[in-house]
């Protein structure tokens, strides 16, 4: 059945901004075959825009996907300083830390650090 994520699908109003935020900003590697495809280990972000495609556009909204990062302060801190507005204070859970954002065209994103184990109870 299902045995992996192939990709996430990041819809744009321009896949060229969208590039340019995905591998400049957040540092993703560009694929060396797709222009518009962008990964994070093993995970592919493809951009894509609906409206070429006769669909229309509208940004992913509460499915943030998690970027882990070792520090979510220092990462926070270092992505303000290149523009990007976070939406409320780090969250702290319990377990991890989390940061809300979008990309410009209004998709969301978190950064994500989990500094305790899960409760093998839970």
């Amino acid at each position: 059945m299902i045995r992996k994520l192939d990709f996430i699908g990041i819809p744009s109003q321009d896949a060229e901004r969208s590039r340019s935020f995905y591998v400049d900003t957040l540092g993703l590697r560009p694929d060396e075959h797709a222009r518009f495809e962008a990964w994070l280990g093993e995970t592919c972000f493809g951009i894509w825009e609906p409206e070429r495609m006769g669909m229309p556009f509208a940004p992913q909204k509460n499915a943030h996907p998690a970027l882990h990062v070792d520090d979510v302060a220092a990462a926070r801190a270092e992505l303000e300083a290149k523009g990007v507005v976070f939406y409320g204070d780090t969250m702290d859970t319990g377990v991890c830390h989390m940061a809300l954002f979008t990309d410009p065209d209004g998709n969301d994103l978190m950064l994500h650090h989990r500094y305790a184990p899960r409760d093998a109870g839970a």
